[in-house]
């Protein structure tokens, strides 16, 4: 009889849910992260899950640009908005007065092991307003100077090294576009995705940053003449011949990769496209990607950062205890960051770059240098990814690099739209 009670008794433990599945806390997640930054980041949130019983992430992938912020804002004011999500800084000089973010506090972030001089400070910094930090940064990405080895060396612009030669200084630059014309190798010694403004921003504001000017300043929009010489030499390279005009996306990468453009300026995020048709062998040359050269006298390169930031809300805010898991979620992805830069980015976790493991990841080791002269966008709330700037450059830089406008028109053009939303 003492058996069947002891059994029983046994058998209903059995039944009952587990210490553990009590203990696990279920963090609801947002990213906006297709293609192979979509897979890269899925399988780290896998890897996560699978490691630590006790946090469960439930991961949803929304709509890139306007309609993933603009979800972000709807459910937060009803308290119906995610644990975590993904969010370009670029979009933080727009969050953070509007209140969409919650700050970290600075014991909220030493529970969790997150310091600020492990990260890049560039991108630390972009997150930091009135010394409350909003959001920590994933990585830097930027756009970079591809180019094709044989090309550049029958061209005389290959060093012993691999690496470009002689494309330091406008001037410079477009003798060696001429050059590389001269070869008769290729349609184009430049690719450049010219029907966009998006794209088009991004070489834009890198050559106004290397004038040493800026985009905004005070409540002036592009004072100065920076900003036209920036759109004239862009608008030089269409006109010359050396790229071609209203081009989109996937042809200007394609010009590129199937040899017939020699030099092609895009982001990071290619990187696993020149990776992967280089190991099935259908690229045909030997490739190399560098920080975009110095051609106005300043280093400097546009770069966003992808970041980890908490959604604020007043209806429901978030608990301590999921806050917790939440840091515990961001610290491990900076920590396992490695298999992120194969997507092309440069993590912004400094102990990831630093490591061995990633000094022999090429080409992404060769221009990670970039980190510390990389530029992010204005602090302004016409800036960031899908914001008014990007709408302005599209109106009217697109327009005068093709052709169809002259370069300071734009400029007045662009100048006064953004001034009237200011």
């Amino acid at each position: 009889m003492r058996r069947l009670v002891k059994l029983a008794v046994s058998a209903a433990i059995a039944l009952l849910p587990s210490a553990a599945a009590f203990a696990q806390t279920d963090i609801t997640w947002w990213d906006f992260l297709s293609g192979g930054d979509g897979v890269r980041m899925k399988a780290l949130i896998k890897e996560f899950n699978d490691t630590h019983p006790d946090i469960k992430i439930n991961a949803t992938t929304l709509e890139w640009g306007v309609p993933f912020y603009t979800k972000v804002q709807t459910s937060a004011a009803v308290g119906q908005q995610p644990d975590i999500m993904t969010y370009h800084m670029s979009r933080y000089p727009l969050a953070v007065p509007t209140g969409i973010l919650r700050p970290f506090t600075d014991e909220e972030l030493a529970s969790a092991g997150i310091k600020k001089e492990n990260y890049v400070d560039a991108a630390w910094k972009q997150a930091t307003f009135d010394n409350k930090v909003y959001g920590i940064p994933f990585d830097v990405h930027s756009i970079v100077l591809y180019y094709n080895k044989t090309i550049l060396k029958e061209a005389g612009l290959l060093g012993d090294d691999g690496l470009p030669k002689g494309l330091d200084g406008l001037d410079n630059f477009n003798a060696a576009l001429d050059k590389i014309k001269a070869t008769g190798k290729v349609e184009y010694p430049l690719s450049l995705h010219t029907d966009e403004g998006g794209s088009m921003w991004r070489v834009f504001y890198t050559l106004l940053s290397q004038q040493g000017a800026k985009f905004i300043d005070g409540d002036q929009i592009l004072p100065g003449d920076a900003g036209v010489k920036a759109l004239q030499t862009m608008a030089n390279w269409v006109s010359s011949g050396y790229s071609p005009k209203l081009i989109s996306y996937e042809a200007s990468i394609a010009l590129f990769t199937s040899g017939k453009a020699a030099m092609h300026v895009n982001g990071v995020w290619e990187v696993p496209t020149m990776t992967d048709l280089a190991k099935k062998g259908e690229l045909g040359f030997e490739w190399g990607a560098i920080e975009i050269p110095n051609l106005l006298g300043t280093q400097a390169t546009w770069a966003d950062s992808h970041s980890f930031a908490v959604p604020n809300s007043e209806s429901k805010p978030i608990t301590p205890e999921k806050l917790k898991a939440v840091l515990q979620v961001i610290a491990w992805m900076n920590e396992h960051s490695i298999s992120w830069a194969s997507a092309g980015h440069i993590p912004a976790y400094k102990p990831v770059t630093d490591s061995k493991e990633f000094k022999e990841m090429q080409p992404n080791a060769t221009y990670a240098k970039l980190a510390d002269t990389a530029v992010f966008d204005p602090v302004s709330k016409l800036a960031g990814v899908a914001g008014p700037i990007y709408e302005a450059t599209q109106n009217f830089v697109v327009p005068a690099l093709n052709g169809q406008l002259d370069p300071e028109d734009a400029i007045d053009q662009m100048r006064e739209e953004l001034q009237s939303q200011q």
